[in-house]
């Protein structure tokens, strides 16, 4: 599939939503904490009656039909709990999403007053995404629509949809359609919409370019690996504008290299280009809302191979930095990708460096699949980024680089060794590496991501999910929004 066809085959978010006030939409009712039914006064004594004998209690994510005269729907109820019942955390409105996949075709709308209208809709959005791309019958089924709420900012609303059904899409393709070769046309595909510029060093060019990691990490694949390099500011910004830096890990396919993973490990690792399409669907709603920042985003994509020539356990790699990388085992690739990215990235001293990947097992065990890890020096920023994920339900949990556990990395002959010798601190003893090849850059974070989602919630279904891309959105657009 080329980057180009993939583009094309994009799902529009703007097909599940219509025009403020549209006549005739169904009417959306919320339920709060202690209200009943008979706290909505437009419901007729019929639709009461209905409800009652289809024992509707107004309960968190409680939802139900409410029938017209003539037989048809006239309305849905919903029940959001007391203001803070968000899924998985967050505002009762991002429980509006359940309702985009589950009610009848048809337009919609909300009746009542709510806090953000904007981040209801979003809710909708996300909770509308499908992927059916490889499906041979999408259906003919009228899609549920809803009518942009009042209040809501529409445009802004539409952007991030569509940045994360981009990333979904992304994660979702299987790795036969998505290798280094199509993640770097789908960046052009991206960048070309917003008039960025994007280059790309490709195969043994990464040796001439210092990019030795990379390189050895990607080598034992037919599919050359490469550093894909976007740019972009604003038309009218300031030459001084601050630099914001966003690398995300593009390993489109993980064997585990020689130290090969089990059939079971293998399954999903079509995703661990997981940091990637994050770092593109944040880089997507950083230029679709025009933040006056200089942007760079770095991906290093590969695929982590098996051949003759693949890179092997207790081999010395030289890295960007300079510094000595022994592998302690290869299916530990993402880090080494990263560390010559991040390093390439830290050279321009940003004002602020992200570093997104599906990096360790070990931060799953400890947070679970809805917890990305945060990993930052700077008590201010991980305070922003957690109440940014908080309130707009793209949580993340904060974890220590604990300088006591850096002697984890100590290697008997090389500059630092890619793993710990031990099973504890899995997460941070890798993250502790990637902080290693980061000296200059003003604001530096660290997300370890699962990348999925295992089971369908108001905000998608299973599948794909470019996690914490709106949490640090929110975080850049109070920075630098308008």
């Amino acid at each position: 599939m080329a980057g180009a066809q993939f583009m094309g085959d994009h799902n529009q978010a703007e097909d599940v939503f219509a025009a403020t006030g549209t006549e005739g939409a169904r009417a959306i009712h919320f339920l709060r904490s202690g209200q009943t039914t008979a706290d909505i006064p437009i419901l007729t004594p019929e639709q009461r009656s209905w409800l009652d004998a289809i024992g509707f209690e107004a309960q968190v994510r409680k939802q139900a039909v409410v029938p017209g005269a003539d037989g048809g729907v006239a309305g849905i109820l919903l029940g959001i709990g007391n203001g803070s019942a968000g899924e998985p955390c967050g505002p009762s409105e991002l429980l509006l999403g359940q309702l985009a996949s589950s009610v009848p075709g048809g337009i919609y709308q909300i009746d009542d007053e709510i806090a953000d209208p904007s981040l209801a809709a979003i809710a909708w959005g996300l909770g509308a995404y499908r992927f059916r791309r490889y499906k041979s019958a999408n259906g003919n089924a009228e899609q549920a629509r809803l009518a942009m709420p009042r209040g809501a900012d529409g445009k802004s609303v539409l952007d991030i949809v569509d940045a994360i059904w981009l990333g979904r899409d992304l994660i979702n393709t299987p790795a036969s359609d998505l290798g280094p070769q199509e993640l770097e046309l789908a960046a052009r595909a991206i960048a070309s919409r917003y008039g960025a510029q994007v280059e790309a060093i490709v195969g043994n060019d990464l040796l001439g370019a210092n990019l030795p990691m990379v390189h050895a990490v990607g080598r034992a694949s037919p599919r050359s690996p490469r550093l894909i390099d976007m740019r972009w500011t604003k038309a009218d910004g300031r030459a001084d504008a601050p630099r914001v830096t966003l690398v995300g890990k593009g390993i489109c396919f993980d064997t585990g290299g020689l130290d090969i993973k089990p059939p079971s490990g293998m399954l999903l690792m079509k995703k661990d280009m997981g940091g990637a399409a994050t770092a593109l669907a944040l880089a997507q709603m950083i230029m679709a809302h025009d933040l006056d920042v200089r942007l760079r985003v770095l991906i290093p994509a590969a695929e982590n191979s098996i051949d003759g020539n693949a890179f092997r356990p207790g081999d010395i790699l030289l890295s960007r930095s300079g510094l000595t990388v022994s592998v302690g085992n290869t299916d530990a690739e993402g880090r080494l990708v990263l560390a010559d990215a991040l390093a390439l990235g830290d050279e321009e001293s940003p004002d602020a460096m992200f570093c997104f990947a599906t990096l360790t097992g070990a931060c799953r065990v400890a947070l679970g699949p809805d917890l990305p890890g945060l990993f930052t020096n700077d008590d201010a920023l991980a305070s922003e980024i957690v109440a940014a994920g908080q309130a707009v339900g793209d949580p993340v949990w904060r974890l220590p680089l604990w300088p006591g556990y850096d002697r984890n990395l100590d290697d008997d002959i090389a500059d630092l060794s890619n793993i710990s010798d031990g099973p504890f601190a899995g997460a941070i003893t890798a993250a502790l590496f990637l902080k290693r090849f980061v000296k200059n850059a003003g604001n530096f974070a660290h997300v370890d991501l699962f990348g999925w989602r295992p089971s369908s919630g108001p905000l998608g279904p299973k599948g794909g999910e470019p996690q914490s891309a709106r949490a640090v959105f929110r975080l850049l657009n109070g920075w630098y929004g308008a």
